[in-house]
């Protein structure tokens, strides 16, 4: 007899075969790859030289060549435009969003290519490069890196992302995976990483604030973790703030202190100008004051800069990242004496001023035991172990959530929610919605995101059609929209028209994203407008109400008016002109007694078409075959 070794889908069949994965950490300034070891201990992969981070920076050169991290850092005086940095700032947004990036670092964005839409490259040296190309070489290094030190080629890798990130910057994410030849199994949220890190997913039930400062990006998370169910029940932040942001403060401070208007410096004096300020930020965390210097061009300078006029400096931005702070409390229900633990992330929590501010927020020392530099890697490589089935003694639940609401379009320009912001994912929502006019056959679907009760407040995500819809009177058809958000924050639409089964679908990948500092502007706004968008979304659905029953009516006249005598007809024709009078006006109570006056002059010619319709199909009828109508139905 013939034995077969049984396996659990997914698992070794061979209990000491350890399968290769790692997580990487892709930063806006420093890049990492961590793996578990044998013993079950995550740790960062060094490279030959023993350095863990590699910095997110990929020079192009005009002869094809490729340099990457410090290699690439030694040619971004020299070679600013071609020597990109930052350039996860830059994944999923358009050309007119990084006007900023391109006055500050020296990049000239251009369109990638006509068949990309509205995807973004800088032009270097070797051509046109996007900021997926630049990402993926990083990737690819740092997945080198893993596979030559664990001996053969991964299996997976789990790949971290700002909590905020939304859906293109998440797809541009896993694109860049793809041009690297990296199998992606999960992108996660930095934060929730963090918290995995420091283990605290073996503590009791608690909740958790994970605050992300890194060079680019800002995230705040507040976490429960529940009989082993890590759930993020709110999430805020900013995409386009973070020690880039302190470096460029230091920087004017320098100019203003040195009387240089920034215009009149070159690209690369500029750079060289970051590149310094960066070197101070970092003394300054150590130390209590840090030397200055501006020697290019016709410019010479030199001052010194204290911690407290630091501290001064950067103010305002630290400021900013604690409101998002308590925004972020706010949506998940919490005062932050409810809060057990609070975790750092990110090399710019290294500076004194945010570790003292955070820790006041909160009334409460913040952990500080891992390296912020690597302590998302770390959190990752345990998730993709756990995720190849290396681990398989317990098993850890993370339940991320969106950021924003997610709905369609509807009559009058309204947005429907049908996924909301902070519902945890992966989930699954559908809501059932009708036809409009009478003979409808296709309905065009307009997705959107956002927190307003209009399509004009929101952002709009992507357009498909349902074709092959029965002809049907208005109202009657059954069509069903269903949103689905997969564990990596990617959206798949799709609408059933449910008598026939005909169905379209969509997978919503927009064509750039959504600036994060504009997502907390819309959250913003929504908060401040919400009486008004309240009033105005009552005020279009009267108004189109009343359009539709100034459709059906007329309509109605049209082939049915002889039933009405000339007074009745003159009564009903008063109350249309009524309604028509103030359908575009701002009053929905006005609107809601013209629509009731209408209603109320048409029910007696509403009955008489009623018995006029029976009258119709009972025509030419004898009792007895109705009689044997009735019988057969009731035996069927």
């Amino acid at each position: 007899m013939a034995l077969l070794q049984i396996s659990e889908p997914g698992k070794s069949p061979m209990p000491h075969e350890k399968k290769r994965a790692a997580g990487i950490d892709l930063g806006t300034t420093n890049s990492l790859v961590a793996t578990v070891q044998a013993g079950g201990e995550a740790r960062v992969i060094a490279d030959a030289d023993g350095n863990t981070l590699l910095p997110s920076v990929v020079h192009y050169a005009a002869d094809g060549k490729r340099l990457l991290g410090d290699a690439a850092m030694l040619r971004a005086i020299a070679e600013p435009g071609s020597t990109l940095a930052s350039f996860k700032r830059w994944l999923g947004r358009s050309k007119h969003e990084l006007k900023s990036e391109s006055a500050n670092e020296g990049y000239e964005f251009v369109l990638a290519d006509e068949a990309s839409g509205n995807a973004v490259a800088v032009q270097t040296g070797a051509g046109k490069i996007t900021a997926v190309e630049a990402s993926a070489a990083i990737l690819a290094e740092l997945a080198a890196r893993a596979e030559s030190s664990l001996g053969g080629p991964l299996q997976g890798v789990v790949i971290t992302v700002p909590a905020y990130f939304d859906d293109a910057q998440r797809q541009a994410t896993r694109d860049a995976a793809r041009v690297a030849g990296i199998n992606v199994l999960r992108l996660i949220n930095e934060p929730t990483a963090a918290a995995v890190a420091y283990g605290l997913d073996n503590a009791n039930d608690r909740y958790i604030a994970v605050y992300d400062l890194g060079g680019g990006t800002f995230d705040i998370s507040i976490l429960q973790l529940s009989e082993g169910v890590f759930e993020v029940l709110a999430t805020g932040g900013d995409a386009a703030l973070g020690g880039d942001d302190f470096d460029r403060a230091i920087v004017g401070w320098a100019l203003a202190q040195a009387g240089i208007d920034s215009a009149t410096l070159s690209a690369s004096a500029q750079r060289e100008l970051l590149i310094a300020a960066r070197a101070a930020k970092q003394t300054l965390s150590e130390q209590d004051s840090a030397r200055l210097r501006i020697s290019a061009e016709h410019v010479k300078w030199q001052g010194e800069l204290s911690r407290a006029e630091f501290n001064k400096i950067v103010a305002p931005l630290v400021e900013q990242t604690l409101s998002a702070c308590r925004r972020c409390l706010g949506d998940a229900g919490l005062k932050t004496i409810d809060i057990a633990d609070v975790v750092l992330v990110g090399g710019s929590t290294r500076v004194p001023l945010v570790r003292e501010k955070v820790q006041v927020l909160f009334g409460k020392a913040p952990h500080v035991g891992v390296d912020p530099d690597k302590v998302v890697a770390l959190g990752a490589a345990l998730q993709a172990d756990r995720l190849v089935g290396n681990k398989q003694d317990k098993e850890l639940l993370l339940l991320d959530v969106l950021p924003l609401s997610l709905g369609i379009e509807t009559m009058g320009g309204l947005v429907e929610k049908i996924i909301h912001r902070n519902t945890a994912i992966p989930c699954t929502r559908a809501q059932e919605f009708t036809t409009y006019k009478d003979g409808q056959t296709a309905l065009l679907l307009h997705v959107l995101q956002g927190e307003r009760e209009r399509i004009k407040d929101c952002r709009s995500l992507a357009r498909f059609e349902l074709r092959g819809i029965p002809p049907m009177v208005a109202g009657a058809a059954r069509i069903q929209v269903s949103f689905a958000v997969d564990a990596n924050g990617m959206l798949s639409v799709s609408a059933q028209e449910e008598s026939t089964g005909v169905e379209s679908t969509i997978t919503v990948q927009p064509s750039y994203g959504l600036n994060e500092s504009q997502i907390t502007e819309m959250l913003r706004a929504s908060y401040e407008n919400a009486a008004d968008d309240r009033d105005q979304r009552a005020l279009i659905e009267q108004r189109v109400e009343a359009e539709a029953l100034l459709a059906a009516v007329g309509a109605a006249l049209n082939q049915d008016g002889d039933l009405l005598a000339d007074e009745e007809r003159k009564v009903v024709d008063a109350a249309i002109v009524q309604l028509r009078a103030c359908v575009n006006g701002n009053s929905t109570a006005e609107i809601s007694d013209a629509v009731a006056r209408l209603g109320h002059s048409t029910e007696a010619f509403a009955a008489r078409r009623m018995n006029k319709s029976i009258a119709r199909a009972l025509q030419g009828k004898r009792v007895d075959d109705l009689a044997a109508e009735a019988a057969s139905d009731t035996a069927s």
